[in-house]
């Protein structure tokens, strides 16, 4: 496979992480692919505290660039690569958050913490680092979540291979599997350092274990039992024998035959593909994750505003023949209860007017009582139109409760604030007056009758025909003729008054009454057109939320379906991307398969 085909499926790959929003993803292909431009072979050295990790790559390029000791030693990264000379440098931070400074320093005393560095580089001449091997020695890692152990996983996007550095006197401990389980998913090419074996007398039976372990938990790495202590003595003294024994030769010889070259090495083409393969699902998961959560659309908020929109343009028309039949049923009533409170006030101010007159003259009282009738008529005719005013607005108000809103639904120019209320001036009766002539044509009347019929009475007695008991007799009947002339002429005064009151109140009743169904019909009217013209503003208002809403849903819905078929073309071209990415990693068993993904 041409390093052409393996950097096409890296720039594609990359663009897939930009496209679906993983700048991370993106940023570790990127170091992955100037990994592959890069002739270096990097080997990252893992473990946790004290289990001999720095005194491992001291072993490995027979010299002390790490440093050692029973503490934590390694709180950043030391890098051991070649050089022809012997050079070393430090990355400090200036404590503002700028970049990190480069120091040079003497390479005796890159063992030297100081203060803690970002990062220690040291160069020096050794064979096993001329072929472009680059030894990484990492901060120990105890707990998988901490600070150091996530940067520790950071930087296994540019490893090509992992050498875990684990204690002679004991097997694999729990935190070491987990490690190693996590490691694997990016750089399957894995070595297993057990060191310190000059420590212990058991160390096979341990190694014997923790291949155990290994196999069990699905992870192929080879156990490789060394002794640091004995590799540094070994070369201090040139002794093969001692060199031998610490198991470093074998160390080198796996580094040599697993890690070296990646071109040629099928274990390195695992690792190139198992990080990519990781990182196509990733994707994968999340593209399908996103369509697995894509939601229902008729729960869209635009599909829910436009059905509360159609919700509402319904309620509208439901109320629309609510509101109409409230105001022609209260009106109706409205004029029914006017008229007859106008007649019973009327019918009270006649039975008073009747009382009035049955003792009173008219021809004396007529000018108090003519006042006194237009003072009661127009104070009826106030009550009947305040209560007309009053009983509107009341009516307007249950209208106004038919539709969902009521803020200033009524101008005040529909319901009149006064009325005419002038009953006008009563026509003035021909009240007859009773003379003195006509009381004396009245006396001589009754007196004559008197005086001829006592005269002949007393003329049998001898008397003649007028004499002092006719003439007494004879006044007395004409008194009695005047006084009963007086009252009857009183009497059709009083029914004349009564009858000319009765038909100016009727008068009254009629046209005052006839104004107040007409202003109610008025009222009526306003009323309707001013609520129909409301109703067809909040139709039409609606209508257009409903357009707005229903335009919005399709839209939506269009950029959801756009999104939808974005996002299976997406999935399909992973698919083929991962598809490529198994070609490159060669026929591996299925069981084994880095890349296999779930769709």
């Amino acid at each position: 496979m041409t390093a052409a085909t393996w950097l096409e499926v890296l720039d594609q790959t990359i663009g897939a992480s930009v496209v679906h929003h993983r700048p991370d993803l993106a940023e570790r292909l990127r170091a992955k692919r100037a990994q592959l431009l890069d002739p270096q072979i990097r080997v990252m050295v893992i473990g946790e505290a004290n289990q001999g990790k720095s005194q491992l790559v001291n072993g490995l390029v027979s010299a002390s660039v790490c440093a050692v000791g029973d503490d934590v030693t390694t709180v950043a990264p030391t890098i051991v690569r070649y050089a022809e000379k012997p050079v070393a440098a430090q990355l400090l931070h200036d404590g503002q958050g700028a970049e990190p400074q480069r120091m040079p320093i003497p390479v005796d005393q890159a063992t030297n913490r100081g203060s803690d560095p970002v990062m220690t580089e040291v160069r020096i001449p050794r064979q096993i680092l001329a072929a472009g091997l680059v030894l990484i020695d990492t901060p120990a890692v105890g707990n998988l979540h901490q600070m150091r152990a996530q940067n520790t996983f950071a930087a296994l996007s540019g490893a090509d291979a992992v050498l875990l550095a684990s204690d002679a006197s004991q097997e694999l401990s729990a935190t070491e599997l987990e490690l190693l389980r996590q490691v694997h998913r990016m750089c399957p090419t894995i070595l297993v350092a057990l060191t310190k074996i000059d420590l212990t007398s058991r160390w096979r039976q341990v190694a014997e274990r923790n291949r155990e372990h290994l196999a069990k938990a699905g992870l192929q790495a080879s156990v490789v039992p060394v002794s640091s202590a004995l590799r540094l003595r070994a070369v201090a003294n040139d002794d093969e024998a001692l060199n031998a024994e610490s198991g470093f030769p074998d160390l080198i010889q796996r580094l040599r035959t697993d890690v070296l070259p990646v071109a040629s090495n099928p274990t390195a083409r695992q690792n190139f593909a198992a990080m990519t393969g990781t990182v196509l699902a990733e994707l994968v998961g999340q593209v399908n994750k996103e369509l697995a959560a894509r939601p229902d659309d008729r729960n869209s908020p635009a599909v829910a505003e436009y059905m509360d929109a159609q919700k509402k343009m319904a309620d509208l028309r439901r109320r629309s023949t609510k509101w109409q039949n409230v105001l022609a049923d209260e009106m109706a009533d409205l004029v029914a209860d006017l008229e007859y409170d106008l007649r019973d006030r009327t019918r009270k101010i006649l039975r008073e007017v009747d009382n009035a007159y049955d003792e009173a003259d008219p021809a004396k009282t007529w000018d108090q009582f003519e006042e006194w009738l237009n003072e009661n008529l127009t104070e009826a005719a106030q009550t009947n139109f305040n209560w007309l005013v009053e009983r509107s607005w009341w009516v307007a108000d249950r209208v106004a409760e038919c539709f969902p809103e009521r803020t200033d639904l009524l101008p005040d120019s529909v319901i009149p604030a006064d009325a005419d209320l002038d009953p006008g001036d009563p026509n003035r009766p021909k009240l007859e007056a009773f003379t003195v002539g006509q009381k004396v044509f009245s006396g001589m009347r009754g007196s004559y009758g008197g005086v001829l019929m006592f005269g002949l009475i007393t003329s049998l007695a001898g008397l003649p025909l007028l004499n002092p008991i006719s003439i007494g007799a004879g006044l007395a009947l004409g008194a009695k003729g005047i006084g009963e002339d007086g009252e009857a002429r009183l009497k059709r005064r009083q029914q004349v008054a009564k009858t000319a009151a009765q038909r100016h109140v009727d008068d009254f009743f009629l046209r005052f009454s006839k104004d107040c169904k007409d202003a109610a019909r008025r009222i009526q009217r306003g009323l309707r057109d001013h609520f129909a013209e409301l109703a067809e503003q909040l139709q039409q208002g609606l209508a257009d939320a409903a357009a707005a809403a229903q335009k919005s849903a399709q839209v939506e819905l269009a950029a959801r379906q756009r999104r939808d078929q974005e996002l299976r073309q997406a999935l399909t071209q992973l698919k083929e991307l991962h598809g490529q990415m198994t070609r490159i990693a060669g026929a591996l068993p299925a069981s084994r398969n880095p890349l296999e993904i779930s769709a």
